[in-house]
């Protein structure tokens, strides 16, 4: 997924990633959530009671819905954050529309089955819109304005929100579709939790031994990883020792555990997941062709920077 951060601050690729997310999510929406006569969270949810209900588009719905929520955004926001929020809006609402054939194509029957992989293609679809910087307007609209103007948790606001529309099909259409709404929608989270994520996932290691030294001597010699030394010292020894961190892939995990029991059986290991990581050895950040004049560095910083690139050419 480090293509993706690099493409994100490209604008027309970036576009490019947020139209490819827009269309996976409504294609997702027309092919496994709509023939199943289930709901979406957001503002999408709403429209799809509509369009169940008096067969009201739901693209259109959509977008005239985001409308008084672009405008709120726009005064409260800030004219950047609402551009790229207007541009998700539109491609999405089109994408909905235009994907509609696709309920015909259905190739599921069962509702748990249409709910789990709607929820997967449309989290795969949101996450790579969210990852591309974008939005597809409504509650995100919502949760932005709340977290900023009443401090509170902007995924609370939009749970409560979700749960409103769910309590509102539940009563309209079933407590069944109700159920496998909340499926689809901890599915469609879990997985845009894992995109915007990426996939190159790695493990932070902490290690606390009294041979410390060894330890990342032979980690050094035999994983090919640096390690860093912490100062450590014990609660209740008061003694001092240095705790190595080191981050490894997931297929150097084994080795490392092998390298630090051989050389001590009594070692504290904390193995924690790691989304993303940069540096040497695993990434590198790199310049992207266009930065916005809100997020360019100080010219004391930027000369700080090259210096850093120069010396490490």
């Amino acid at each position: 997924m480090r293509i993706t951060s690099v493409i994100s601050k490209w604008q027309p690729l970036k576009y490019f990633g947020i139209t490819v997310g827009c269309l996976i999510a409504a294609c997702s929406i027309n092919l496994f959530v709509v023939p199943g006569h289930l709901l979406t969270g957001g503002v999408t949810g709403i429209a799809m009671i509509f369009y169940y209900m008096a067969g009201l588009p739901i693209g259109l719905q959509t977008f005239i819905y985001n409308v008084p929520l672009l405008i709120a955004s726009y005064k409260l926001l800030g004219k950047n954050y609402t551009i790229d929020v207007v541009i998700g809006t539109v491609v999405f609402s089109f994408c909905l529309d235009a994907t509609k054939f696709l309920n015909t194509y259905a190739p599921l029957e069962d509702l748990m089955l249409a709910s789990i992989y709607g929820g997967v293609f449309n989290g795969i679809g949101y996450g790579l819109v969210f990852r591309m910087n974008g939005s597809t307007g409504g509650f995100d609209i919502l949760g932005a304005i709340i977290k900023k103007y009443y401090s509170m948790n902007m995924g609370a606001a939009i749970f409560a929100f979700n749960c409103v529309i769910v309590s509102i099909a539940g009563f309209l259409f079933g407590i069944e579709p109700a159920m496998f709404t909340l499926v689809c929608m901890y599915v469609n989270s879990h997985v845009t939790d894992k995109v915007i994520a990426g996939l190159n996932r790695r493990k932070a290691v902490l290690i606390v031994s009294e041979k410390s030294k060894e330890i990342a001597e032979g980690i050094m010699s035999d994983v090919k990883r640096g390690v860093t030394f912490l100062h450590g010292q014990g609660g209740f020894s008061g003694s001092e020792r240095n705790v190595i961190m080191v981050v490894v892939s997931l297929t150097e995990i084994a080795k490392l555990k092998i390298i630090v029991n051989t050389i001590d059986k009594n070692a504290f290991l904390i193995i924690m997941s790691a989304s993303e990581v940069m540096g040497r050895g695993f990434t590198r950040p790199r310049r992207t062709k266009e930065i916005r004049a809100e997020d360019r560095l100080s010219p004391e910083v930027e000369e700080k920077i090259q210096k850093a690139l120069h010396s490490t050419d």
